[in-house]
């Protein structure tokens, strides 16, 4: 018996469930496939989503009309916003979510999108016909045809878990390891290798002496993740708690090195250079006496925490004991205890930018199959791969983000342009253009773009217009309203700024550090007037937003400038127009890795390790540039 879609997706982590939420609201008829309906959007790892440029990419993903905020949002029982004593373009927010309420509010999400259906079973096989996928083929024995097929493996790909000398296969915990796409895939010619990441200790919080830590509590103010979103945190808000390893700790974690699947030969592949576990932070750090710890609660009302900072793949007796050194978790009692996991992943030069293969037709790679790590960098992918799979069968120009429009266009051009060799992390240094990603203005960047696609629907589209006129107005005031000294200057004073030696512009006030827009408003009625027009609910955010231009804007528009000058080479299109390997004045590595990758344009070109400034050129005579 065969079913027909026009979108299959394979896998629901947070890769998948993006792929299938955009593909269905787009109006594919979509089907997203998963070996167990009551862990779609697992978080196998930490129960937290954001952090260090992973939350800009949520917030990306919110303003494209994605669901991870939204759904964040909802779970939250704890958010900060990271990195506030830096400048707004390093600004990231975070929170940690109620793991099983996550689940349960994803579940909904799906369940009640139209076009989408859900199917319960594994993917043994993809059915390919002229060089061009059609379809899946299950466990089941159930045949799914489709235009287009998104696969979204994560770590299940031949997973094998470790713990100690201890192996089992799975792609999680007690979840079974997925096999035979991989060895379909190699067969047709694709390169596949193996990756490692890993996972803590579970705790239960009933045997931990919390008076022995730091407290760290959340924060309640209006920033969330989602820009539909200004209701008030649903859930109970919890603090997490920091504390420190130590040496009699790192001692114990010695002695069951031999036993270590990282470093008696078990594990081969490569695993996060930027995640690393408790004992590679004891090898590799060796000269530390302590390393931070963080406790993180799993959800509202369990006794489950997360310990931070503690991944191990260590014998449980190693892992108990080092444990037990600390004086906070003297007396602990564990859940379950770390494991490393390998999987197989295959090298995401093989694809484009819109995450289709190159050698198979409308087959999409998303997650962490293309090599990455992280819920946010995997969803980010998922919404690309589910937006290009549903234009690939229905028509219409494909969907790439640049490197200067958002962090999940730095991610893929990353990802298709130079490969990985460990699992990729996004960090903010890794985008040269990070004045232009800010987290605050991913709606002004992006909604629009998805508004004209469909994806954004009419709602989000207003609410955009709507901040921007209220943001403009705001700065049209400050631009165009005059202060004199003898108005403002004991107030400027009494803030800690010098006071005025002559009238200026508003503008040129709140440009200074010390001053905001809200507490110049106490001195300036004016401006205090200006500011109540904006819409109550978002007026914190609006005037954020604008704040941020008027002190910015000279950063900003530097950047502007650099970034379009590099958008030159963008529409500057190589692919086809070369035979690389007979072009003898380029290096040997040049003409190696061009001829593997095919880049689409100069500016990509550019951007291949190995491919120096001197070969761009000489491709830019032979243009006839």
């Amino acid at each position: 018996m065969t079913f027909n879609y026009d979108v299959i997706v394979v896998g629901a982590g947070h890769a998948g469930c993006e792929a299938a939420a955009a593909a269905a609201n787009l109006g594919s008829k979509t089907l997203l496939i998963t070996m167990d309906m009551n862990k779609v959007a697992q978080m196998s790892c930490n129960p937290a989503v954001g952090g260090i440029a992973k939350g800009q990419i949520v917030r990306e993903i919110d303003a494209l009309g994605g669901q991870m905020g939204l759904v964040t949002d909802k779970t939250a029982i704890q958010f900060r916003m990271l990195n506030r004593s830096k400048g707004p373009a390093m600004w990231s927010p975070r929170a940690q979510s109620d793991r099983a309420r996550f689940i349960e509010s994803w579940r909904h999400v799906l369940e009640n999108t139209p076009n989408l259906y859900m199917w319960q079973d594994m993917v043994r096989e993809l059915l390919i016909e002229n060089g061009r996928v059609c379809g899946v083929h299950t466990s089941l024995g159930v045949d799914f045809r489709a235009g287009a097929v998104v696969l979204t493996n994560g770590t299940f790909l031949n997973g094998l878990m470790h713990v100690g000398r201890t192996q089992i296969r799975g792609g999680r915990v007690s979840e079974p390891a997925a096999t035979g796409l991989t060895e379909q895939l190699i067969s047709i010619g694709f390169c596949a290798d193996r990756m490692k990441t890993g996972t803590p200790v579970r705790i239960d919080a009933r045997s931990v002496h919390f008076e022995e830590m730091t407290e760290q509590p959340g924060e309640d103010d209006f920033h969330k993740f989602s820009y539909l979103d200004t209701s008030k945190r649903v859930l109970k808000q919890l603090s997490c708690w920091t504390t420190f390893t130590n040496e009699a700790c790192h001692e114990i974690l010695r002695e069951g090195l031999p036993d270590s699947p990282l470093y008696n030969g078990q594990i081969k592949s490569i695993g996060p250079r930027y995640c690393p576990s408790i004992e590679t932070k004891i090898v590799t750090f060796a000269d530390k006496a302590q390393h931070q710890l963080f406790l993180e609660p799993e959800g509202e009302s369990t006794q489950e925490y997360y310990l931070n900072g503690f991944s191990s793949s260590l014998p449980l007796q190693i892992q108990l004991r080092a444990l037990q050194a600390i004086p906070a978790f003297r007396d602990v009692q564990i859940y379950r205890p770390g494991y490393a996991i390998e999987y197989d992943f295959f090298d995401p030069t093989q694809l484009y930018h819109t995450l289709e293969t190159k050698r198979i037709k409308n087959l999409f790679f998303a997650g962490q199959i293309n090599g990455t790590t992280g819920y946010e960098e995997a969803a980010g992918q998922g919404l690309v791969a589910g937006v290009n799979a549903h234009i690939n069968c229905h028509g219409g120009n494909p969907f790439v983000l640049g490197r200067d429009e958002a962090y999940i266009g730095v991610l893929i051009d990353d990802l298709v342009t130079k490969g990985v060799d460990e699992p990729y992390r996004m960090f903010t240094s890794r985008a040269e253009y990070r004045i232009l990603l800010r987290q605050d203005d991913a709606d002004m960047r992006l909604t629009e773009k998805a508004y004209q696609l469909g994806l954004a629907k009419a709602d989000r589209y207003r609410l955009l217009r709507e901040k921007q006129v209220s943001r403009n107005a705001i700065i049209h005031f400050v631009e165009n309203y005059s202060i004199k000294p003898q108005y403002i200057n004991d107030g400027l004073e009494k803030m800690g700024t010098s006071p005025l030696s002559r009238g200026c512009k508003l503008i040129d006030l709140v440009s200074r550090p010390q001053l905001t827009l809200e507490n110049l408003s106490k001195l300036v009625i004016p401006l205090r007037q200006e500011l109540d027009k904006v819409p109550a609910g978002r007026k914190e955010e609006i005037i954020e937003a604008a704040e941020i231009l008027i002190k910015y804007s000279g950063y900003i528009k530097r950047e502007r400038i650099i970034a379009d000058k590099i958008n030159r080479l963008e529409n500057i299109r190589i692919k086809g127009k070369f035979d690389y390997n007979s072009l003898q004045s380029l290096s040997t590595e040049a003409r190696q890795k061009l001829t593997r990758i095919d880049p689409e344009t100069i500016a990509q070109a550019s951007r291949i390790p190995g491919v120096s400034p001197s070969d761009i050129n000489i491709l830019l005579v032979l243009l006839g540039r």
